[in-house]
């Protein structure tokens, strides 16, 4: 650490290569912590999970019994060893709750005031955190299985909805009401998302196994149809012209520069592709498990060098590297299948939801004195002990 801080002072490295590698470090070292506990308010399963990024304190849940939990991250004890409390429930006792299960939850972008949640109720709720009541309520043909906010939209206040029908809804925050309708799909829509990178671009993904890319300023059809074959008809069946999997797809990210989209399938295959060509990068990631029929929440990391990729696999949470496919380690800890995960950028912290209705916090697990850094050398990382936590040399990722 004395070494990155003497070559940064001295103008000699990256300011942002420190931040980078303690981030990989962080990563690298993430346990489920007997220290930190979260209160068990569903009595369903957890389908989904969102922090906020004003002040990466609060955490949205939403689950398989309708209600909503607020959870507060921060800790107040001055202690080590705290439970992360929750703060406001919308529960069944409360006349505007969700008569369903809550499929997809999430923090207005730019202000803690508002949130927005999406059910099987048909109904996707647009919340005053303050009153807990919704502000505006927009109702569907259909069961809602995914919604989502562009992260970075200035111009337009748009939410992407998908539903059991067929078409992707674009839902008006300003207006209160639906103004367009994408089509193109043949299957209900299971998830969809907006580029970090484009405001008027988003990606959607459907049980019919396609995964289509937009523009949304052009309504006549979709920007990309993903081919996991890129194109190779010969290795294609004539059904399967332009399918991302062999299978529903049933999640979607891209990474935090909004070059690349993740996709995962129940053919058990997670890929990555170029999301400006739509071109299979054709990274193997194995076999990743996936029996879900409905939307699969993972995450990617942000800050670190490389990157990484946290997906429910079972009852575990698989960690791959992103760009190589490699897998790094399994973090296990559920009793039961796991429906959700969201990663903390601050503080490189992963939160995981399932079916056994509790939330987990793998945080990282540092030592300090494993890690000695050459000040000569600002980009050589030696460790004193021969493997790490996950069983993987550090310095195979931290370069």
């Amino acid at each position: 650490m004395l070494g990155f801080l003497t070559a940064r002072q001295a103008g000699l490295d990256d300011p942002l290569r420190m931040r980078r590698v303690e981030s990989t470090r962080r990563v690298l070292s993430l346990k489920l912590n007997p220290d930190r506990d979260v209160d068990r308010v569903h009595g369903n399963g957890i389908n989904t999970i969102d922090i906020e990024t004003i002040e990466g304190r609060y955490m949205l849940t939403g689950g398989a019994d309708g209600v909503i939990v607020i959870y507060d991250l921060e800790n107040f004890s001055g202690t080590p060893q705290y439970t992360c409390k929750a703060v406001c429930t919308v529960g069944r006792s409360s006349q505007h709750v969700h008569k369903f299960s809550v499929e997809t939850v999430q923090w207005y972008p730019y202000d803690t005031g508002m949130f927005v949640s999406s059910s099987f109720d048909k109904t996707m709720k647009v919340w005053d955190t303050e009153t807990l009541k919704p502000a505006e309520v927009f109702e569907f043909e259909g069961n809602v299985y995914s919604h989502h906010l562009s992260p970075i939209a200035r111009k337009h206040s748009l939410i992407a909805v998908g539903t059991k029908i067929p078409k992707i809804q674009l839902c008006d925050l300003k207006s209160g009401s639906r103004i367009h309708v994408l089509q193109g799909h043949k299957a209900e829509v299971l998830s969809v998302r907006w580029s970090p990178r484009y405001e008027h671009i988003l990606a959607s993904a459907s049980a019919d196994s396609k995964v289509k890319v937009w523009d949304v300023r052009r309504a006549s059809s979709s920007l990309l149809t993903l081919d996991q074959h890129n194109g190779d008809k010969s290795k294609a069946s004539s059904e399967a012209v332009n399918t991302a999997h062999n299978g529903r797809v049933n999640g979607l990210c891209f990474t935090g520069d909004g070059l690349h989209l993740l996709t995962t399938g129940t053919d058990d295959r997670m890929r990555l592709w170029n999301s400006a060509t739509g071109e299979n990068t054709l990274v193997n990631y194995g076999k990743v498990c996936n029996e879900s029929r409905k939307k699969l929440q993972f995450t990617v990391t942000c800050g670190c060098s490389p990157e990484f990729v946290f997906v429910p696999c079972g009852s575990s949470v698989a960690m791959y590297a992103l760009h190589t496919g490699k897998l790094v380690t399994m973090l296990k800890g559920h009793y039961n299948n796991i429906d959700c995960c969201e990663f903390h950028p601050d503080y490189q912290e992963l939160y995981s939801g399932g079916k056994d209705c509790n939330i987990l916090a793998w945080v990282p697990v540092l030592r300090s004195p494993d890690v000695e850094v050459e000040s000569n050398s600002a980009d050589k990382v030696k460790k004193k002990d021969s493997r790490s936590s996950s069983g993987l040399k550090e310095h195979d990722y931290i370069s």
